[in-house]
């Protein structure tokens, strides 16, 4: 008994040097990786809620291929949505989100990062905003686009990889009325920092899972240049995965026209409650009319 007592001792000693030395040799080799979970399989399709779609597929700058779905609004069209979904599965799991507004008559794009869904490829920070950029592209020669105002929503990582997006494009796309970033986080560095902290078998990693995080590409150092495109933050009281602090700092760096949505509910809860859809639904038409009024 004392000899099986002992083997489980080295066993569960071995596991976790093992578990230690995969976590250092990712952080040698970055910890991008860290930030996607890819699920290459559609578990559904928008006509399994009743919607109308159809595929969308386009080339971006850099050479990738994006897949995506096309909703089109119920009846005439007041706007289009460009959606950029979290950091897990694809946009089959993430329609949740967004089902709802073509019956607001709001087109909706949704797009997977590459290495999600039908995009081919392998998942980055810089590759899903070079995806991100490619859809603006996409949306800008859509005939049927011109005279229709672009509203991007990103959720999570999404959030932070629209927003980024955005303020370094917007001024390449007359149609951009506005952004709403939902939940994001303000650097890719403070989130990896977060999530070590939160185990005692990563609690000293946080600063090299902090260093060893992507640079140059955080929300917060970027988010003051989507102004003067009119901003809503959205986020959680109760969000255990990016917490509302994050909320708080972005806001605080943003410019104006912004404002806040703040809700009681955890991570990207915000469309199963009726009045954050209302809100959200109030921003882009009210985007929307400040957009028209300026052509």
């Amino acid at each position: 008994m004392a000899t099986v007592f002992l083997m489980d001792k080295i066993s569960c000693k071995t596991w976790r040097t093992r578990v230690l030395l995969l976590f250092l040799a990712v952080l040698v080799s970055g910890c991008e990786s860290l930030l996607f979970f890819p699920q290459q399989q559609l578990i559904r399709t928008p006509a399994d809620v009743g919607l109308n779609y159809r595929d969308v597929r386009f080339s971006t700058a850099d050479g990738g291929e994006v897949h995506g779905w096309w909703l089109p609004a119920k009846d005439k069209a007041l706007a289009t949505v460009l959606f950029a979904h979290g950091n897990a599965e694809n946009i089959s799991t993430h329609l949740a989100s967004v089902y709802w507004l073509p019956e607001r008559h709001i087109n909706v794009l949704l797009i997977d990062y590459r290495g999600y869904g039908e995009s081919p490829g392998y998942p980055s920070v810089k590759g899903a905003q070079a995806d991100i950029v490619g859809a603006l592209d996409w949306l800008s020669i859509k005939s049927d686009q011109a005279d229709l105002p672009l509203v991007v929503l990103g959720q999570s990582i999404g959030a932070s990889l629209a927003g980024v997006a955005v303020a370094r494009t917007h001024e390449n796309y007359p149609n951009l009325a506005g952004v709403i970033l939902d939940a994001g986080f303000t650097g890719y560095g403070d989130i990896a920092k977060k999530v070590a902290a939160g185990s005692w078998l990563t609690w000293l990693f946080q600063y090299p899972a902090n260093w060893a995080m992507p640079q140059g590409d955080d929300l917060v150092d970027e988010i003051a240049n989507i102004s003067p495109l009119p901003l809503m933050l959205i986020h959680g009281r109760q969000d255990l995965v990016v917490p509302y602090s994050h909320s708080e700092t972005l806001f605080a760096a943003a410019k104006q026209a912004k404002q806040r949505l703040s809700y009681q509910g955890g991570h990207i809860e915000t469309f199963s409650i009726l009045k954050n859809r209302d809100a959200v639904d109030a921003f882009i038409r009210d985007a929307a009319k400040v957009w028209r009024a300026s052509q």
